[in-house]
């Protein structure tokens, strides 16, 4: 199905929020911050409607397969970066089975997936400060939302300001090209305003 609109209500992304400033906050420039999560939801006209997220274990480190894709594929392609065990995250395949069943059971869909970026031009190692990241998809990005397929792709962009977190959220299509130059498009997200004291 085709939106061109994402609706979120803040608590819908509450949990997630937490998760990515807490390993936000934790970081180092040797171990990258990684949050990642499910979105589930509902498709309402033109719009995707984010009820909430799931979480499922990374099987980034651990898995010989996921591994041995990194190493072939990802790496060589994408970057020595991503020989670090902590950049990039692949969900325990049996996990998402187990969130999409509850999902529906609950009357929602997977819509896609959200997942942080931190302002690594200022935290992260100074061989890679001049590497910027902000809520628009890296090229690895663009790989995986295409490879998933999941109409909804998330990326919240978190960075440092005067000793105070702030943020802001991207959402994303997936490529329409497998061309490797192909970009994701832009979705309009809203976000659900409180009405309490409106008059």
């Amino acid at each position: 199905m085709s939106a061109d609109v994402v609706l979120v209500d803040p608590a819908a992304l509450s949990d997630f929020m937490a998760d990515a400033v807490r390993e936000y906050t934790a970081c180092t420039p040797e171990l990258p911050p990684r949050s990642w999560a499910v979105l589930l939801g509902r498709f309402t006209d033109d719009a995707m409607h984010v009820e909430r997220v799931g979480f499922a274990t990374n099987i980034r480190e651990t898995d010989d397969s996921v591994l041995q894709e990194f190493d072939a594929a990802i790496i060589p392609r994408f970057g020595a970066c991503y020989a670090n065990g902590r950049r990039g995250y692949w969900c325990e395949p049996r996990e998402l089975l187990r969130i999409t069943a509850e999902a529906e059971a609950e009357g929602l869909e997977v819509l896609g997936s959200i997942h942080l970026h931190p302002d690594w031009h200022r935290i992260g190692p100074p061989h890679e400060r001049g590497l910027r990241v902000s809520q628009e998809p890296t090229p690895m990005d663009r790989h995986l939302f295409q490879g998933s397929g999941w109409p909804l792709n998330m990326i919240l962009y978190l960075e440092r300001r005067e000793g105070r977190l702030y943020h802001s959220l991207g959402a994303w299509a997936p490529p329409a090209d497998t061309a490797p130059e192909a970009g994701c498009r832009a979705l309009a997200i809203r976000v659900r305003t409180p009405e309490r004291g409106v008059r």
